[in-house]
């Protein structure tokens, strides 16, 4: 391989990673014609090409995965060194759901503030967040799917939990408040505990679990929610469970880390501080 420029290589990379040059144009700080300028310069110089232009994004050659393969490591050794030099009190950029964040997440990371640390936190849904990751403008996500994302790395920390809740004096046939119009979390459920899909549509919809935990607490219907968000209200009475499944339906959550960002002192210090924590408690 002829000697090669290291902007070009860490162009290729961010390219290949986020599998779009919008998004590793994002990650650089350069213009999109400045990214595709790059990949066709490395193209022409190893005289082979390294993406396939789809109508969304790319796809990389073989060839590209063989570079990939050859060049993330020593890309990533030195961002660690540079990484180095940053001052101690970095921030660190964590990404997840609204919900989880807020009443999980963040209370386990108030010693760490407490002691410093910088925290800069993004919320969103998991696709939109890895993206983020994988483009480098995050450093840590808690997904609630399996990243499946070149130059990431994710491990399983925790389990939600569902429930069917209404207000007290409610039943099944009550009107469904639901989180989205195609009823993802009711839909789990109701093929885990019941076996088949629901039949209902929601009545109303609303993109916050917590406005739907609000409404089925003021009698607007029922409806699934992690366990962890209405936990106080079933203790407290003003939410009942109506049904009592031997093995609730589960959705399993992981903590990604972009390749080489793991090393970074205040990255490692948040990260394995969260699997230790989310681990012991497991489920919520």
């Amino acid at each position: 391989m002829p000697p090669l420029s290291l902007d070009l290589l860490r162009t290729f990379l961010a390219v290949h990673r986020t599998g779009s040059i919008t998004a590793a144009a994002q990650t650089l700080g350069l213009s999109q014609p400045a990214v595709t300028a790059q990949v066709k310069t490395l193209e022409a110089t190893l005289d082979r090409p390294l993406f396939d232009r789809l109508a969304r994004g790319v796809a990389p050659t073989p060839a590209a995965d063989e570079l990939a393969r050859r060049v993330a490591p020593g890309l990533d050794a030195l961002e660690e060194v540079v990484a180095a030099e940053l001052p101690s009190d970095e921030a660190v950029h964590l990404g997840g759901p609204a919900e989880f964040l807020s009443e999980v997440v963040m209370p386990m990371l108030a010693p760490l503030v407490r002691d410093g640390l910088r925290l800069r936190v993004t919320l969103g849904l998991s696709d939109d967040l890895l993206a983020g990751l994988a483009a480098g403008r995050l450093d840590l996500v808690l997904s609630t799917i399996r990243p499946r994302l070149r130059g990431v790395q994710a491990d399983p920390v925790y389990d939600e939990e569902f429930v069917l809740v209404a207000a007290p004096g409610a039943g099944p046939a009550e009107p469904l408040v639901a989180y989205a119009e195609d009823l993802p979390i009711v839909r789990r459920y109701w093929r885990g505990v019941f076996g088949r899909r629901p039949s209902m549509a929601a009545q109303v919809v609303m993109p916050d679990l917590r406005g739907v935990l609000s409404a089925v607490r003021a009698g607007m219907g029922v409806s699934v929610l992690p366990a962890y968000l209405c936990r106080r209200d079933l203790e407290a009475g003003t939410l009942v469970t109506l049904a009592e499944p031997e093995e609730p339906p589960i959705n399993t959550g992981y903590l990604a880390v972009r390749s080489g960002a793991r090393t970074r002192p205040a990255v490692a210090r948040v990260r394995d501080h969260l699997v230790r924590e989310l681990r012991a408690a497991r489920s919520f």
